[in-house]
């Protein structure tokens, strides 16, 4: 007999339920002192001292043993190799799904615009790619090839001159689907670096590693701390929490498929969150069921456990319409709409990182291979921020080209402005293109 599994179950018909999800739901990624010192030594040491201090940190941390820095670059055949070495349908579904995310991405490009005004002044915005871009990716077990596609493809779609990959090599050893999906990606340049010194490297740059302009992926909490500090000298993707999923179901959906969405997010890690919301209490029993029943089955059945009974729930609502206001203040990373009719709910929905509508649309096919990015914004900050896309790799810049007829008109403008802000010599040089 399966163990009974200890899943919260919230109702907002309750009393303080608004104030229970909230406890729930809150997460602070608050860096340990000690970790914030440890990084911001190892920022500062592979600033002054480039690659010595990165050959030194790279010794000790992945006990990887070079005698010089330009032996932890990978050659762009290794790549190749490990691409040409993988079984023939693995390769397959990695060359589709790049193939579906690149296609995905290409709607997403922005395009330079103008305009003309009657008296000739042209306004305007250029659209460019960063030069360059650094994308960290996890090593050992902690590999995630799909990763390296959701982050990289962005990158080239959007013209990015160069991406730099930098990945750890513990003891040596590499991932090769890892590699494989560099090489299937585009990735320009790899280095065999991590942690927060790999971080340090990207930023400042060393006599090796070349410095970008914005580094995304994600990493343990020395990485996350790392970029957190280097913020400001070059730009970054997010500082991710846990992962996360808030199924609304209406009791239409095998409870089987739902359970397994559940787990399909609780795997990740015991901080990741699993939720269900339905108006059906019966319907929560079903599910509830299934999970214990199948939990045994799981290969991550510890983590998952612990992670729906730390911070997973099955939450009855009064109606849809109730559920859609909880996913609105849950602002969710993943939402699945397990209804049989979602549109009404959909309409309903404004706060999510992405939203797989319908029974069939289960959030593991947009992990891998749908084509919309996995790099979504989680804890709430789907209210104000977006998936990865092209347009984290593209930087706008505005044009103005005044005539001489535009430049008088304007200035006399600018120049009243300017004096009720007492900011005269802005006013002189206004003033100084107006027609007399």
């Amino acid at each position: 007999m399966s163990e009974a599994l200890r899943i919260r179950r919230l109702d907002t018909a309750a009393e303080g339920f608004w104030a229970e999800l909230e406890r729930l739901r809150a997460w602070e990624e608050v860096s340990d002192p000690q970790v914030v010192a440890t990084v911001t030594e190892i920022l500062e040491a592979v600033r002054r001292r480039g690659d010595e201090a990165l050959l030194a940190y790279t010794r000790r941390f992945d006990h990887l043993q070079v005698a010089h820095a330009r032996e932890l670059e990978l050659p762009r055949q290794r790549l190749e190799t490990a691409l040409a070495g993988l079984d023939r349908e693995l390769r397959q579904a990695l060359e589709l799904a790049a193939e579906r995310i690149r296609t995905f991405h290409e709607r997403e490009v922005a395009r330079s615009w103008s305009y003309t005004e009657p008296d000739g002044t042209e306004l305007g915005q250029r659209v460019t790619p960063l030069d360059r871009a650094g994308l960290y990716v996890p090593g050992g077990q902690a590999a995630y090839p799909s990763s390296v596609l959701m982050n990289a493809i962005p990158a080239k779609v959007a013209g990015v001159g160069e991406v730099i990959m930098v990945v750890p090599a513990p003891g040596g050893r590499l991932n090769e689907l890892v590699l494989a999906a560099a090489a299937v990606a585009g990735v320009d340049r790899v280095f065999t670096i991590g942690g927060a010194q790999a971080v340090a490297a990207l930023a400042y740059g060393t006599e090796t590693v070349p410095a970008v302009d914005k580094i995304v992926g994600p990493g343990n909490i020395y990485v996350a701390t790392a970029k957190r500090l280097v913020f400001g000298v070059v730009g970054i993707d997010m500082i991710a929490g846990p992962s996360e999923v808030l199924v609304v179901a209406d009791g239409s959906a095998d409870p089987e498929w739902v359970a397994v969405d559940l787990f399909a997010q609780a795997e990740h890690d015991e901080r990741a969150q699993a939720l269900l919301a339905c108006p059906d209490p019966a319907y929560l029993d079903l599910v509830q069921r299934e999970m214990e029943r199948l939990l045994p089955g799981m290969e991550r059945r510890e983590v998952i456990r612990r992670s729906l009974e730390g911070r997973g729930a099955l939450i009855r609502v009064r109606d849809l319409e109730e559920a859609a206001e909880v996913a609105n203040r849950i602002a969710p990373e993943h939402l699945e709409l397990s209804l049989r009719d979602p549109e009404p709910v959909l309409a309903r929905i404004r706060h999510a990182g992405a939203i797989f509508v319908g029974h069939h649309s289960a959030e593991a096919l947009g992990d891998y291979c749908a084509g919309p990015n996995h790099v979504l914004p989680t804890s709430r900050t789907a209210r104000f921020s977006s998936p990865l896309g092209v347009y984290d790799f593209q930087k706008r810049t505005s044009i103005l080209r005044c005539s001489p007829q535009g430049a008088s008109a304007l200035g006399r403008t600018a120049a009243l402005l300017a004096r009720g802000e007492g900011l005269t010599a802005h006013a002189r040089s206004a003033e100084l293109r107006v027609h007399r």
